[in-house]
């Protein structure tokens, strides 16, 4: 036996041991496999507070049995118990009463604002990044304009003008937004109007509205729509500061910035009304900022 014979035989024998281990491999891979993913607590924590303060703006009656306007005699300045969860203000007025009819005007106020900033800065970005040429030179300057001026300090001077309330508020926030959004819509279509499929469309006979509706504008709202839910935390953000500064809802509406400018003067003796409210507030934040980065995450 000569030794290509040998290598021939070992190689034929190296085949067999591999064939039969095969029907065994395949086997094991058939079995299903557990998924190994793990279960993230800090959005489902996020998740659960969203659904509570949904829950306290739609029905807050469900929530409380006090009044959030009429405060009881006697019990003012009370510190939290189990009558009063979250303790009473210095007109005996019950504070968690107010923080859960409160949250209906954070929040309203809140998707407000971000509806104006997410269709005007919609229709703006759309029209620049389509349009192109002296359109896009011209709102994009504007837009830099905006920009360039402090978000508070722009919605103090759209306040003054329109004057006090919470709608007004909202639409002065919404405005300080518009220029983020615009940028944001702009750079998507401009990216999306290269594409090859847009190309594909214009020369099937597509004319510039139909294009720009069917295919440019679904395709550039990804990016956009999770910006709009991280907006949601900076609106209730800013809201809650004008209201705190007097901007906002007046007396004696339970909205959280107003309950923890009414606090302030008692956070020695009664620090539950600021330190409640202000608690909310950031919780609420962080869990619209949390979603709104998972949801990112999803996108991409």
């Amino acid at each position: 036996m000569t030794s290509l014979d040998v290598a021939e035989r070992h190689l034929d024998l190296e085949t067999a041991e591999t064939n039969d281990w095969l029907p065994s491999q395949t086997a094991e891979d058939a079995t299903p496999r557990r998924s190994s993913r793990k279960i993230d607590i800090s959005l489902l924590l996020a998740g659960a507070v969203l659904v509570i303060v949904l829950l306290f703006a739609v029905a807050p009656q469900l929530f409380t049995a006090y009044d959030p306007i009429k405060g009881l005699p006697g019990q003012q300045l009370k510190p939290p118990s189990a009558a009063h969860l979250l303790g009473t203000d210095s007109l005996g007025r019950d504070l968690y009463a107010r923080l859960v009819y409160g949250a209906v005007h954070s929040l309203s106020g809140a998707l407000a604002a971000v509806g104006i900033g997410l269709f005007a800065g919609t229709a703006l970005g759309v029209l620049a990044g389509s349009i192109g040429g002296r359109t896009d030179t011209a709102i994009m300057r504007l837009a830099d304009v905006l920009l360039s001026i402090p978000a508070l300090l722009l919605s103090l001077s759209i306040i003054i003008l329109l004057g006090f309330g919470t709608i007004n508020a909202a639409i002065a926030v919404g405005i300080t937004s518009v220029a983020s959004f615009a940028r944001i819509v702009r750079s998507e279509v401009i990216t999306v109007r290269r594409s090859e499929y847009v190309e594909a469309a214009f020369g099937s006979g597509g004319t510039f509205l139909s294009v720009l509706i069917r295919h440019v504008l679904p395709n550039s709202l990804t990016s956009v729509i999770a910006f709009a839910a991280l907006q949601v935390g900076w609106a209730i953000l800013q809201l809650s500061t004008l209201g705190f500064l007097g901007y906002g809802a007046p007396p004696p509406t339970p909205e959280w910035g107003l309950l923890i400018a009414e606090g302030r003067n008692y956070i020695a003796t009664a620090w539950w009304l600021t330190a409640a409210p202000g608690i909310a507030v950031v919780l609420v934040v962080l869990s619209v900022n949390r979603i709104s980065q998972a949801f990112g995450r999803i996108e991409r």
